[in-house]
């Protein structure tokens, strides 16, 4: 079984790649931009914050971060 552990933050990439900066995001998505400075360090959003900015930012969820994996024993 392999866990997965969300490391870093990959928002700040898609923004560029897609042309956005917080201001835009925080427009689009009505998600306070405080919130989303937050999810540009280390915080984890939940899903449906996740699903939103996915969306808006035509991604997967899984693209938000940079993950790492590790293997367990079931």
């Amino acid at each position: 079984m392999t866990n997965y552990k969300a490391r870093k933050s990959n928002l700040k990439e898609l923004l560029a790649k897609n042309g956005m900066d917080l201001e835009s995001l925080e427009r689009n998505t009505n998600i306070p931009q405080t919130q989303l400075n937050d999810y540009l360090s280390k915080k984890v959003m939940n899903l449906n914050t996740a699903m939103t900015i996915s969306k808006e930012l035509n991604c997967r969820i899984e693209d938000l971060y940079i993950w790492s994996s590790e293997e367990k024993e079931a």
